[in-house]
């Protein structure tokens, strides 16, 4: 039977009715219907009567990290001296609004600006020192993929020296930009860093917080069998050409309850075959490069797999910088760790910037000002364990960006994000930390609206896009330098 275009418009018309009814009577705060599970239904005043969020205006900020990023290009080129050159950007700017400095500025409990004196005193004495000056870059999804981490890697090593991406995983977490890792399928990982991995019955997680290995996690079940496996490191030249010029590779592992033998091969030729020792929870070997191959085989033979706690990919002197992206991480792991052996890598590593970027991971289940202050305490705890476990090392806290949640039929800014970004403040400069603001970086509330409309920003609301995260980067180092050039000249 035909249904006349009448029936059609008083049927869509009765449907119409009938849900905007529903939206009057719906509570507001939805339906529970499990500990999980709740049913939300959009309310006739977000259908009809509430303004959509208020996009926050962000372009003084971008035109900013666009004329530091040209000015820091510049730089790279120009014919001038070191100390001319890793002035910062911001200062070669013409009429930047002081309120729009001070927010995209690094920040400090005092005004001598002390806790990033060590480490700047070291960059300012790179020469005098015998290993590469390292930083540490713990974060969780916002930094995976080697997001963030890499252009800061890409100055500091055109300005100070160094090669190498530095620490990987043979199973990373994510694909990065520079390194394609890929491994046989008989290996696995097991993390503490979002929660320890309860396979695991030792906490000898190593630096990376996390450990590899090619056989399953449990006693030697049968010392007469052999098995083999193999991870390949393929580098590009995404992340320039001194990322790309390690010269030397170092396997850090232990734990092994029988001998491993391994092969590294360079673009298919042997370059070296040893056997790795037994037992032990910080062991390294050393392997030297010929220069040019950006291939790497290792093929692993043995009764039982050591722990592999991560390959370092470096050179000589200058600056490594260390992408350690912890996906789902809250940054409350580092008590978990043993920390004899973490405090041995800090040492072995010349560890002297430790960048923390967390809280992401702890806002979407915040309700209340009091829960945002409790992670605050968490977190200074953990800063508290690091800053024992490597005294001679400066930390800087990077505060989370800002992240939009669903009301109604809009984006707003997360209701704790202010009182999260402001618990990890106040635990930054209770630790004598330095903390840089990502969240007013962006524009403060509702700045993530724009950052996804302009394409910076991803569709999820949360996370950076590449475009976005390099411009992050930028603000991030051109704030670095200025300060680092300001203690060079009051030195």
């Amino acid at each position: 039977m035909l249904h006349k275009p009448l029936h059609t418009i008083l049927f869509l018309a009765f449907t119409f009715l009938v849900l905007g009814l529903i939206s009057l009577v719906f509570p507001e705060k939805g339906i529970r219907i499990t500990e999980n599970i709740e049913i939300h239904y959009p309310t006739f005043a977000s259908l009809f009567l509430e303004k959509p969020s208020a996009k926050t205006d962000i372009s003084n900020i971008i035109a900013l990290a666009d004329a530091e990023d040209k000015v820091i290009e510049s730089e790279d080129t120009a014919s001038v001296s070191k100390n001319e050159k890793v002035g910062s950007a911001v200062a070669k700017l013409v009429n930047v609004d002081t309120s729009l400095k001070l927010i995209t500025s690094i920040q400090y409990k005092n005004e001598t600006k002390s806790a990033l004196a060590s480490f700047f005193n070291s960059l300012a004495n790179i020469s005098l020192e015998e290993k590469s000056v390292r930083i540490l870059h713990y974060g969780d999804s916002q930094i995976e993929g080697d997001r963030i981490s890499d252009y800061l890697r890409l100055k500091l090593q055109g300005e100070f020296g160094g090669e190498g991406p530095g620490l990987i995983s043979f199973v990373p977490v994510t694909p990065s930009v520079i390194n394609k890792i890929s491994w046989s399928n008989s290996w696995d990982r097991y993390a503490v860093f979002a929660g320890k991995d309860k396979r695991v019955k030792h906490n000898n997680f190593g630096v990376l917080a996390h450990i590899t290995r090619f056989y399953n996690y449990t006693a030697l079940t049968d010392t007469t069998q052999y098995k083999s496996a193999w991870v390949k490191v393929v580098t590009s030249k995404n992340g320039g050409q001194k990322a790309a010029a390690y010269k030397k590779i170092k396997l850090f592992y232990g734990g092994a309850q029988a001998k491993t033998y391994v092969e590294l091969y360079e673009n298919g030729t042997l370059n070296n075959s040893d056997s790795l020792a037994i037992g032990g929870n910080f062991n390294v070997k050393e392997f030297n490069l010929n220069q040019g191959a950006l291939l790497q085989e290792f093929k692993f033979k043995g009764k039982d797999s050591p722990d592999f706690y991560g390959v370092s990919l470096e050179g000589g002197k200058g600056v490594m910088v260390d992408n350690f992206g912890l996906r789902g991480s809250s940054g409350t792991f580092f008590n978990l760790i043993n920390g004899n052996q973490l405090k041995q890598f800090y040492e072995y590593l010349n560890t002297k910037l430790i960048i923390l970027q967390f809280g992401g991971n702890a806002l979407p289940y915040m309700t209340t000002k009091e829960q945002a202050i409790a992670f605050g305490s968490y977190l200074k705890a953990q800063i508290l364990i690091v800053k024992k476990l490597a005294p001679q090392a400066s930390i800087l806290v990077i505060g989370p960006a800002d992240m939009s949640v669903k009301v109604g039929t809009d984006y707003e800014t997360h209701p704790q994000l202010e009182d999260l970004r402001d618990a990890i403040k106040k635990a930054a400069f209770d630790t004598d930390c330095a903390f840089f603001d990502m969240y007013s970086c962006m524009g403060g509330k509702n700045s993530m609206l724009t950052w996804v409309e302009q394409g910076i920003g991803a569709k999820d609301y949360i996370h950076f896009s590449s475009g976005g995260a390099r411009k992050i980067a930028v603000l991030l180092y051109s704030s670095l330098m200025s300060d680092y050039n300001e203690f060079v000249k009051n030195k």
